[in-house]
């Protein structure tokens, strides 16, 4: 498939088969799908991989990969950080690696109706989303891992925890698809919510020099309306590089392709579609001749960095181009307007702080445009 993007910022052709054919040339026969050729495989970019495949149509590849998941989960639901050629490479056990796999089970159901799959995947999902919140506090943070001993690490990552939240809600859509009431889930995204938008000081501060802690709290839904314009304007010019992308790192001269997508998927979610394909089409031109996308790229000397062609990657561009473009049913997912219907998402989360300052949303997008171009 390949679509013309015609606005007036860009018009340029993407082919969408190719992208996730990419994707598909890398997952291997057991349905586990690695960064790259001989590269490790982690859980979080594993799911993401497979989101790419499902808005690509390759459906019984990205359910191959949902079924490596469910092969591969410990007894507490967790799994390891990482995995290399079958092999346990990092021990550790992640809160957010747990929880995705949420996300891309409602994901793959919005494009498929697949309830049969949802059902399969249910124990899976469950299991890895609790494993997540026997790790909150009192607080509504969550600890972002426990060591090979099983020894918990006290520090929450905001880009983490943000994540988890958008597991969360796919995690209660998906109970009540199920007709099952989640009142522990609820509760806790409620927390957690509150921690997101209220409470940063209990985050590692020291992440905040990374463009992801900046965005995700505004993709994951965490912060909407008002707040997630300014949050968004707050740092524009710390990680915006005009014309190019989105640094990685604020002081660092590197920007990546993934991040810059997931920026595109930040704004649009927040209904700022125009900054939103200005973003987008920062990526396009960055791509290899088999379908991939160049990984980073730095500045000003133009050098492509690293060289190895990553999946999660092209998976990040194909949802991009899907929030933007509605290739999918599943184009949805990550726009805050979309939790308004979603039942068994409480009515008090399912649009927070739209609904406490939702007649000034319309300003959002002229109060963005007041950045700079």
């Amino acid at each position: 498939m390949e679509l013309n993007l015609t606005s007036n910022i860009v018009t340029t052709p993407v082919d969408v088969e190719l992208i996730a054919s990419s994707i598909a040339s890398v997952q291997k026969e057991n349905g586990e799908i690695p960064w790259h050729v001989d590269g490790k495989t982690d859980p979080w970019d594993h799911v993401e991989s497979a989101m790419g495949l499902s808005i690509g149509g390759y459906l019984r590849e990205a359910e191959l990969a949902y079924e490596w998941m469910a092969r591969m989960q410990l007894e507490d639901g967790s799994w390891y950080s990482s995995y290399r050629d079958g092999k346990i490479e990092d021990f550790t056990r992640e809160t957010n690696m747990s929880s995705y796999i949420a996300v891309g089970v409602f994901h793959h159901y919005l494009i498929t109706n697949n309830m049969a799959f949802v059902r399969e995947m249910w124990p899976t999902l469950s299991s890895g989303l609790d494993y997540a919140l026997g790790l909150q506090t009192e607080e509504g943070e969550i600890y972002w891992a426990r060591d090979r001993l099983g020894r918990i690490d006290p520090m929450a990552l905001l880009t983490g925890c943000s994540s988890i939240y958008m597991s969360l809600k796919c995690g209660l859509g998906i109970a009540s698809l199920m007709g099952i009431k989640k009142p522990r889930w609820e509760h806790a995204l409620d927390r957690l919510g509150a921690a997101i938008r209220y409470k940063q000081y209990l985050f590692d501060m020291s992440k905040s020099r990374y463009s992801m802690d900046w965005y995700y709290p505004v993709m994951c839904g965490a912060l909407t309306g008002i707040d997630a314009v300014m949050r968004i304007r707050r740092k524009w010019e710390d990680f915006i590089v005009e014309g190019l992308g989105v640094r990685c790192v604020s002081d660092q001269p590197w920007v990546t392709i993934a991040e810059t997508s997931e920026l595109t998927i930040a704004l649009a979610g927040a209904g700022l579609k125009k900054k939103a394909e200005k973003v987008f089409s920062w990526v396009l031109d960055k791509q290899y001749e088999d379908g991939f996308y160049w990984c980073g790229v730095t500045f000003p000397e133009g050098v492509i960095w690293p060289e190895e062609k990553i999946t999660w990657t092209a998976a990040a561009v194909l949802i991009a181009l899907d929030t933007l473009y509605g290739i999918t049913p599943a184009s949805s997912l990550f726009k805050h307007s979309f939790w308004q219907s979603v039942e068994g998402v409480p009515q008090n989360i399912q649009y927070n702080i739209y609904q406490r300052d939702h007649e000034y949303a319309s300003l959002a997008p002229q109060l963005f445009e007041e950045i700079p171009e």
